[in-house]
């Protein structure tokens, strides 16, 4: 057993390769009273819409850094409290996976290769063209925390299904925010 770390056990079953693809990974032992399989299944839900939420972020950090046009004084600070509002629910989804007993897979090479947003178009300026790529993605990213509170809910997980549902209603919000701002355009 390695030091540093409680397993479940040295025989646990092993639930596939890593995402980073290194090695076998284990589930760990957790304060939660879910089953391992429960836990894992949802750990992986969670590392799903954690490589969304990175990408999410850096995507709307783009945003906020590149955006030109007659909306720069609202929208740029919107996005800025958009992403750091995606921070602050990204660590807590990781350190959800991690409560369970599974692990949080968050560099950039592994939300590269794991995140379902579309690449962001890298020479759009004008600002109501960043809304639109905004709210596209985060209306892609509610669609993940929508299957992943499915994941929670159907694996007995009512704290992770309530967590996901105030990230759903927050970013709905969001969403709703830009939407409005392409009203009549």
């Amino acid at each position: 057993m390695q030091t540093g770390t409680t397993k479940v056990s040295e025989k646990a079953p092993s639930r596939g390769r890593g995402h980073d693809g290194e090695g076998e990974r284990r589930m760990y032992k957790s304060p939660s009273q879910l089953s391992e399989g429960a836990r894992a299944k949802v750990a992986d839900a969670l590392n799903a819409r954690l490589a969304d939420g990175l990408d999410l972020f850096s995507q709307i950090k783009f945003a906020h850094w590149n955006l030109k046009g007659p909306h720069f004084a609202a929208l740029h600070p919107l996005f800025e409290t958009f992403a750091e509002s995606l921070a602050e629910h990204n660590d807590d989804i990781a350190e959800r996976a991690v409560t369970l007993g599974g692990r949080a897979y968050g560099t950039v090479r592994q939300v590269g290769k794991a995140s379902r947003l579309q690449d962001y178009p890298s020479d759009v300026q004008r600002d109501l063209e960043h809304v639109a790529l905004v709210a596209d993605r985060i209306e892609k990213y509610l669609e993940g925390l929508r299957e992943t509170r499915g994941v929670a809910e159907s694996n007995g997980d009512i704290d992770t299904h309530d967590m996901i549902t105030l990230i759903v209603t927050e970013f709905e919000k969001h969403a709703w925010f830009l939407r409005a701002t392409l009203e009549g355009v």
